[in-house]
């Protein structure tokens, strides 16, 4: 059996980074691990390619060669994912598909064409998809039935069919599940509430082969929430620390986790002891009303600022999630989270409107209440709420587009990220040993005088930046080249916020424009504030 494992295009989001990414020649943030899992998971005398449509398009040699086209997606992927289904299709291929979209959306594949729908987790699927093919079916539907895999059996993934130069990003998994119960989160729906997660000897088993493969990158850690179960996570972490050193920290870390990390300090100490750096937290909202009735108690507990100060100082930096759109949300929202994510001095704040994702416990109310427009949703930046809020829409809308703008107004956002840095360098960070040299190279060199030369020289924000950087030089040298990282995002940034603005105005004026029930001096003020706004 020759397999194609397609992964379909990301659209421009909060994450992809084009503009970032291209300054280290590299063209994706993150490499598909769901694919090379199955890879791992599927009958190994199958003979195997691997094709990121974000690195490159499929050749025609590849579609000739291929028996068998298997695709997984999250949601944001599905328009590529229901093209390239439709395209195998006119090829003749058969076409297997799973992943978070398909299990949640299963009749929008099957709609594209697909054969095969492998859903819930593939190591209880994948075996009885390959026993249906062993018998000569030649279509069909395979799931779990509510069982929960042990990972602690999940293979070492094939990480060998990746183009490693290609991804910024290393993506490795400990764990599945998530112990909490937020009412908007699909997670708990896909992987349920009891956090299963991979034993240490098996995890480093997987950067044991990573390391064989020339890996010397940044690893993200793509658990929902890395510290689920903080028992198995710190017996990981203590079995981690001696293969760092022992290995001279070939990796750096990032990942997800919970705000109540900033209660376990151990934990946030092992952790910067295994050289982890950055951490994304889903703090979704300042506001302890729209928290409370999500169920989003785990943040309602303690400060949130108190929390992300905790975690900074620590030597973590922290990325976060924020959300508009919460019902019983007060006017105002927007400007509360630009006023948190200031205060903080938080550099990377993922910004979105809520969205009712397909069989969490906010689709299935909103359902009942009648108020879903549609059932289908899309996290990405761009789009519109999937459902009717309970304050306007475009008051909604209207608050989303000029926090996002002044989140990433360049001098605020550099001036956010030397604050952060500068707390950082503030961090006792548990004693390490000589790490490994990185490598400088002319690409490195070229991104460094490109950075220099955009935000030093050509923008207002010249004088900012040498300011800056000087200072970081004298109060945190050993920061200074993730700082510049970081600084670089705003090249991504000054484009994306301009989408999302055009993107969201257009689809507000759709909307009014088929609600009769809009008053005319309503429509009068909207107008008359694009003009303002020029």
């Amino acid at each position: 059996m020759n397999v194609l494992l397609l992964y379909p295009l990301f659209p421009k989001s909060f994450w992809s980074f084009e503009k970032t990414l291209a300054l280290l020649n590299r063209k994706a943030m993150l490499p598909p691990l769901g694919l090379v899992t199955v890879a791992a998971i599927l009958p190994q005398e199958w003979q195997f390619k691997l094709v990121d449509r974000n690195v490159r398009e499929v050749t025609e040699a590849e579609w000739e060669w291929t028996d068998l086209v298997i695709l997984s997606a999250m949601i944001v992927q599905k328009e590529d994912l229901l093209n390239q289904i439709q395209e195998a299709k006119r090829r003749n291929k058969r076409v297997a598909v799973g992943g978070p979209y398909p299990t949640a959306l299963p009749d929008e594949a099957t709609g594209a064409g697909a054969d095969y729908l492998i859903l819930d987790e593939g190591e209880i699927t994948l075996p009885l998809f390959v026993n249906a093919i062993a018998q000569g079916v030649t279509s069909g539907i395979f799931r779990s039935g509510g069982e929960r895999p042990d990972v602690t059996h999940t293979p070492i993934p094939r990480f060998e069919l990746l183009e490693f130069d290609a991804y910024a990003e290393m993506s490795v998994q400990f764990s599945r599940g998530c112990p909490f119960q937020c009412e908007f989160c699909d997670i708990i729906v896909l992987y349920g509430r009891k956090p299963r997660t991979k034993n240490p000897e098996q995890i480093l088993a997987e950067l044991n082969r990573l390391y064989e493969l020339g890996w010397r990158r940044s690893i993200f850690m793509v658990d929902d929430n890395f510290i689920g179960n903080k028992r198995n996570v710190k017996l990981f972490l203590k079995e981690l620390q001696p293969w760092m050193v022992a290995h001279q920290y070939p990796f750096s870390f990032a990942t997800e986790a919970s705000v109540d990390l900033a209660n376990d300090q151990e934990l946030m100490d092992a952790m910067v002891a295994c050289n982890f750096g950055a951490v994304f937290l889903g703090i979704e909202t300042p506001d302890e009303e729209s928290l409370t009735l999500t169920q989003k108690y785990q943040n309602t507990r303690d400060s949130l600022s108190e929390a992300v100060l905790k975690i900074t100082r620590t030597g973590l930096r922290v990325m976060a999630g924020f959300i508009i759109g919460f019902d019983g949300e007060k006017a105002g929202a927007g400007a509360r989270i630009v006023k948190f994510v200031e205060q903080t001095s938080i550099p990377t704040a993922l910004f979105s409107m809520l969205q009712a994702l397909p069989d969490t416990a906010l689709w299935h109310r909103l359902v009942k209440e009648g108020r879903l427009r549609k059932e289908g949703a899309n996290i990405n930046q761009t789009t519109l709420m999937n459902f009717v809020p309970t304050r306007p829409l475009e008051d909604i809308a209207h608050e989303y587009i000029e926090a996002f703008w002044e989140l990433y107004e360049p001098s605020k956002f550099l001036d956010r990220t030397y604050r952060h840095y500068r707390i950082l360098g503030e961090a006792t960070y548990p004693k390490k040993g000589k790490g490994a040299g990185k490598k400088i190279n002319w690409v490195t060199i070229r991104a460094l005088l490109t950075i220099c030369w955009r935000q030093g020289v050509i923008r207002s924000t010249r004088w900012q930046f040498w300011r800056n950087l000087l200072s970081m030089f004298y109060h945190n040298p050993g920061g200074v080249s993730s700082y510049l990282a970081v600084c670089a995002q705003i090249e991504h940034f000054l484009e994306y916020r301009q989408i999302v603005r055009d993107q969201i105005e257009a689809q507000v004026a759709e909307f009014l424009a088929s609600v009769p029930a809009v008053k005319v001096p309503e429509i009068a003020i909207i107008a008359t504030a694009k003009a303002v706004r020029g």
